[in-house]
């Protein structure tokens, strides 16, 4: 197997730059460029030298033998001044050493996965970490790498091998010329992991926390929506005027509340009599936009608006403006009235429909696996055959093993890492 390097440090310049080598070759990499290889996981200063005897650079440097590394492989850790000049020079004297090349995206976890140092739901915890922006998305995406997820699996999986080894023994029975009868507990037991599984398969997915809670300002032209916009966003990302029709288009712009994640959508205004075919395309856009929205924010007529929406009464500045009789929240993007409170309450609303910390969360691919074990854990119990049991039972623990990366196909994989920067 080759032996990679990359920089697993932020972009230079900075203080500090840090270069992986992980592979067979690490330490007789380390030792060409540092002279020596120091104690395993202890930090010696080292001059680091190229092929002809040129000084590179004064650096610290870090050796990790194969069963105690994070690789599951040698692995050589060089701390370097962080300038680019420095970065490069050093990169290219590793480049020149037989055996070596840099690593691609993602490639130093896919060799902890492969080397059985984390399994494939760890890994892609530790993707949404390192694409994390807001507080709630490093606590869930924490605890996905940490395992939290992981262990939910495996005991599932322990469970139904638990049952599988319970079915295994009637079978034998079986073949005795004798009847058996699976207990009561048996079928208990698989509806018990199927509402598990679907429990959890109703909780908001990873994607939603990624994404963002989706919160869309609807109503007719000139009803506010695009001021109303820009004070939540606390900028001008949308063209505000006095004439109906200004925007045309869905406008989506991500915000972090509190440490909430949440994306603010503007749309054209709602109506039906135009015979503009701009505006139309807008309008059907913005109809589109109201099914994917997590909450509609309504400044229309009272009682117009989508199921389940806020009403809101908007530009109340106006003695003109437009009365509701239940309006949830009276405002004006104008003088700033009622928007402290209506942020408040979206911050809350939106921490509801997210994953929260501490919560095992499935991203789509899992979503897919978690929900073939239960399907054929739910057929198992509606069949009396205890062959066709016995596979369903086959058929979600295989599941379980995807999910994990244990049977994980490469085009998958490829998938999983490329999400990753060079260097992790």
């Amino acid at each position: 197997m080759d032996t990679i390097f990359a920089l697993s440090s932020g972009a230079p310049p900075a203080a500090i730059a840090v270069i992986r080598i992980s592979g067979p070759a690490a330490r007789g990499a380390l030792e060409t460029l540092a002279g020596k290889v120091p104690l395993p996981r202890r930090l010696e200063l080292a001059r680091l030298r190229d092929s002809s005897g040129g000084l590179l650079d004064r650096a610290l440097v870090s050796f990790f033998p194969a069963s105690g590394s994070v690789t599951g492989e040698d692995l050589a850790e060089l701390h370097l001044h962080g300038g680019r000049a420095v970065i490069a020079a050093v990169e290219g004297a590793l480049a020149a050493i037989t055996g070596l090349r840099r690593a691609e995206p993602g490639e130093f976890t896919r060799r902890a996965l492969a080397n059985g140092k984390i399994d494939l739901a760890e890994a892609e915890g530790l993707a949404d970490l390192l694409m994390a922006e807001t507080e709630i998305q490093r606590r869930v995406a924490l605890g996905q790498a940490g395992g939290l997820l992981s262990r939910k699996v495996e005991a599932w999986r322990e469970r139904v091998l638990a049952l599988s080894a319970g079915l295994e023994a009637v079978l034998d029975f079986d073949d005795e010329d004798d009847v058996a009868v699976l207990p009561a507990q048996f079928a208990m037991g698989l509806l018990a992991l199927s509402e598990e599984m679907e429990a959890a398969l109703a909780a908001p997915s990873a994607e939603k926390l990624r994404e963002g809670y989706r919160i869309a300002i609807a109503g007719p032209p000139n009803a506010g929506k695009s001021t109303l916009f820009n004070a939540l966003l606390g900028s001008e990302a949308a063209i505000a005027t006095p004439f109906a029709g200004t925007t045309r288009d869905v406008i989506e712009r991500p915000v972090a509340i509190e440490g909430v994640p949440i994306t603010l959508v503007d749309m054209a205004g709602l109506h039906d009599a135009t015979s503009d075919p701009v505006e139309a395309i807008g309008i059907e856009r913005a109809r589109e936009e109201l099914l994917r929205a997590d909450l509609v924010l309504w400044l229309g007529p009272e009682g117009e608006g989508p199921p389940g929406c806020w009403e809101v009464a908007g530009q109340c500045d106006r003695a003109d403006a437009p009365a509701k009789a239940n309006a949830r929240f009276e405002i004006s993007a104008v003088t700033g009235e009622g928007i402290e409170q209506l942020i408040e309450a979206m911050v809350e609303q939106a921490r509801s429909g997210l994953p929260a910390p501490g919560e095992a969360v499935l991203n789509q691919r899992q979503r897919i696996l978690v929900r073939r074990a239960s399907t054929a854990l739910g057929e198992a119990t509606s069949v009396s055959d205890h062959l066709i049991v016995a596979e369903h039972l086959r058929v979600a623990r295989a599941a379980f093993d995807a999910l994990l990366g244990r049977t994980a196909t490469e085009d998958v994989l490829d998938a999983i890492f490329g999400r990753f920067c060079i260097g992790k």
